[in-house]
C-alpha cells in the first residue's frame, strides 16, 4: 500500500528532448528534485505529465525510469487510466509488474460515461492489479463528474480503492466525499488554490502542480496546519496564490514546463497540440520565479546525475 501520510505529491511534467522523445534521464533527475525538495513522491504520466499524448510504452518507459532515478527515496503512482477501459486494465498490469507504488485512474474522458458505467470502468481497473489505486476526478478536463455516491460506492467493494485526487472544485462535494467514505480513504486536493481550504474540511493532502517549484513552503504549510497554526499556514497560503494562478494562465502544464526550463531543467516543449506559453502568461509568471532560481541551482548541485 502506499505509505502513509502522502501528504505532498506532484503531479509530474515529463521532459522531452529536441527531437520530442522521451528525456528519460532528466525524468529520473527531475524526481530526485522533488522529493528533495519536500514532495512524497510523483505522479507520473497524468495531465500535467502529457499523459494523453504518450503511448503506453513510453509510459513504461517513463515509470521504470522515474522508478529508477529515486531508489525508493520517493513514491511513483503511475497514470494508467484513459477511456479505453481493456487499455487500461492492461497498463496497469504492465505498471504493477515493473514495480510502481500505486496507480492514478482517471474519469475517462471525452466519451462522458455514466456513473454505471464509471463503476464497471474502475472496478475491472482495481480487479486486476493489488497496487492502491487513486480516482481522479477532474470533470472540466474529462466532461464527466464522478459522484461522491458512486466514488464511496466504488471503495466499499475495492478496498485497493484507497484515495481520490479531487479536482472539481466543487466544496459540497468534497465535504460529501469525506463525510461518507470509509475510514481509511483519502482525499487528496488536486488544485493548489483550494488546498488550504480544503484542509480545513478534511482533505488528507495535496497532488500539485506548483509542487514543482515551491514543494518546501508547501510543505511548511502543512506543518503548520497540523500543529494549530493557522495564521501561518493562512500567509503561506496566501503568499503562493499569485504563483498558483499564473502556473494557470493558460493551458497546464504549460506555463509550469516552461518555468522548470526557466529553472534550468531540460524538458523541451509540450507536445502538440499543445502550444508554447503566450507572452503574456510567460510575463506574468517570470517575476514569481525568482525565489526560486538561485535555490534550485544551488541545490540541483547535490542531486546525483
Amino acid at each position: 500500500m502506499i505509505p502513509m501520510p502522502s501528504k505532498l505529491l506532484t503531479a509530474m511534467i515529463t521532459p522531452f528532448d529536441q527531437q520530442g522523445e522521451l528525456n528519460l534521464r532528466e525524468a529520473g533527475r527531475i524526481a530526485r528534485f522533488l522529493v528533495h525538495q519536500g514532495n512524497d513522491g510523483v505522479v507520473v504520466a497524468g495531465s500535467t505529465g502529457e499523459g494523453t499524448s504518450l503511448s503506453d510504452d513510453e509510459k513504461i518507459a517513463l515509470f521504470s525510469a522515474v522508478k529508477e532515478g529515486l531508489s525508493n527515496k520517493g513514491i511513483v503512482i503511475a497514470g494508467t487510466g484513459n477511456a479505453n477501459t481493456r487499455a487500461s486494465v492492461a497498463l496497469t498490469k504492465r505498471a504493477e509488474a515493473i514495480g510502481v507504488d500505486g496507480i492514478l485512474a482517471t474519469v475517462p474522458a471525452y466519451c462522458k460515461p455514466t456513473q454505471e458505467g464509471m463503476l464497471i470502468h474502475f472496478g475491472e481497473i482495481a480487479a486486476a492489479t493489488t497496487l492502491p489505486i487513486i480516482i481522479y476526478n477532474i470533470p472540466g478536463r474529462t466532461a464527466a463528474n464522478l459522484q461522491p455516491a458512486t466514488l464511496n460506492e466504488l471503495a466499499r467493494h475495492h478496498k485497493n480503492v484507497i484515495g481520490v485526487k479531487e479536482s472539481s472544485g466543487d466544496f459540497q462535494q468534497i465535504a460529501a466525499i469525506i463525510r461518507d467514505a470509509r475510514e481509511d480513504f483519502t482525499l487528496w486536493c488536486g488544485d493548489d488554490y483550494l488546498f488550504l481550504p480544503s484542509l480545513a474540511i478534511g482533505a488528507a493532502g495535496l497532488v500539485s502542480v506548483a509542487g514543482h517549484l515551491c514543494a518546501r513552503e508547501l510543505r511548511e504549510l502543512i506543518d503548520a496546519y497540523e500543529r494549530g497554526d493557522i495564521a501561518l499556514a493562512r500567509r503561506i497560503h496566501l503568499q503562493l496564490t499569485p504563483l498558483f494562478v499564473a502556473l494557470f494562465s493558460t493551458t497546464s502544464p504549460i506555463p509550469v514546463k516552461w518555468a522548470m526550463r526557466e529553472l534550468g531543467f531540460d524538458v523541451g516543449a509540450c507536445r502538440s497540440p499543445l502550444g508554447s506559453i503566450p507572452a503574456s502568461s510567460a510575463a506574468q509568471l517570470r517575476p514569481l520565479l525568482a525565489p526560486y532560481v538561485e535555490r534550485t541551482q544551488a541545490e540541483l548541485s547535490s542531486i546525483a546525475q
